[in-house]
């Protein structure tokens, strides 16, 4: 990429790259403090540590922390330096020999860009791998304090006109996943897609057969009071890896090359995979979104000095960046509830955003 930029586009990257790790340095200092402080409140409130042992936690858990505030990193490092360059008349220079500001932005976005696939494919992994080592960790260290339970269950299978769901309590009896106390409704489905309430089945446990999930001592009741109990009952089930119904990960503990995996996994299980497809949108959205943060962070710092209230607008440009943040974040949560597909949750907001810094800075440099 050097090769094919002039010397004032190189100058302007290596300022806004010394301006970018700055704002790492400052934010991930800060993010370590926080983390060690609500480590020790989480842990070490229960359970007797050393500060060491909080230092390690604290060190496993932050990089996934980091990589959710990295958008940040590149909106404040890209204005802090082209606010720099503007408070040194550097941009005026640069647009008085004609040099239009796309010209020195590109390579400023074009860095963000590279950054997000760098964060995505290099960086996620390890953090990944790190947070799954944290939880484990914190669960070995607090085994003593939190009770053993097994696993609660949510299972839904069916087609167009029939639905079933299964409600139970998951755990491991040698190499076998047993399901206890469980319940399973029935329901039709009519021809405006309103489920019918037909029946409901509680037994006390029920295994994983080539047929299906065996049942047994099995009670059931339809609607009317009228009920029947047998010792088996044999349900066809969807689930053809028992195992993930206990060993399912956080999205944010698989990293970016296993997702497609782990989706798959969670489906033959049985199980909503939503979470992984958002995650797995989301980091592919990565590069556009820091992109888009150094483009709005530029085009909020190119008003001329002379003419005042730079600091004002490079204030409405952080402003709208955090607003952009927590766009995101609810894009998100309304991905996972599934009120709206994960593929728009996660490629709205980088969208919306670079839309709206590429829509001031035409404005700003074109009129």
């Amino acid at each position: 990429m050097m090769s094919g930029l002039s010397r004032i586009q190189i100058y302007v990257l290596w300022r806004t790259l010394t301006a970018i790790l700055v704002a790492l340095l400052v934010i991930s200092a800060v993010e370590l403090l926080v983390d060690f402080v609500s480590v020790s409140r989480d842990v070490g409130a229960r359970v007797d540590i050393t500060p060491g042992e909080v230092l390690k936690l604290t060190l496993m858990k932050a990089p996934s922390v980091l990589l959710i505030l990295q958008p940040f990193v590149f909106l404040f490092g890209t204005l802090a330096a082209f606010v720099g360059l503007n408070r040194r008349s550097e941009l005026i220079a640069m647009r008085a020999a004609g040099i239009s500001a796309w010209r020195f932005i590109f390579p400023a976005a074009a860095a963000a860009f590279v950054c997000g696939i760098v964060a995505s494919t290099a960086l996620n992994p390890v953090a990944a791998s790190l947070s799954a080592r944290y939880e484990q960790t914190r669960a070995d260290l607090m085994k003593d304090y939190l009770a053993k339970a097994p696993k609660e269950v949510w299972l839904r299978q069916g087609s167009d006109s029939r639905q079933t769901v299964i409600h139970a309590k998951s755990r491991t009896e040698g190499a076998n996943v047993v399901l206890h106390g469980v319940s399973v409704f029935f329901y039709t489905v009519d021809k405006l897609g309103v489920p019918q309430f037909e029946r409901r089945v509680e037994a006390k446990e029920a295994r994983l057969g080539s047929g299906g999930l065996v049942l047994t001592d099995v009670s059931s009741a339809r609607p009317g009071g009228f009920s029947e109990r047998s010792e088996r009952l044999i349900l066809p089930s969807a689930v053809r890896d028992p195992t993930g119904l206990l060993h399912t990960s956080s999205a944010e503990e698989v990293s970016f090359w296993d997702l497609p995996a782990a989706i798959r996994r969670a489906e033959d299980a049985g199980l909503t995979s939503t979470n992984y497809q958002l995650q797995l949108q989301q980091l592919l959205a990565t590069p556009l979104l820091y992109s888009a943060m150094a483009v709005l962070a530029a085009a909020f710092s190119l008003r001329l000095i002379r003419l005042g209230g730079l600091a004002g607008l490079a204030g409405a440009g952080v402003a709208l960046g955090f607003t952009f943040f927590f766009f995101n974040e609810v894009c998100g949560a309304l991905g996972r509830s599934g009120i709206i597909p994960t593929f728009a949750a996660a490629w709205t907001p980088p969208v919306i955003a670079l839309l709206s810094g590429l829509t001031l800075l035409c404005y700003t440099e074109d009129g």
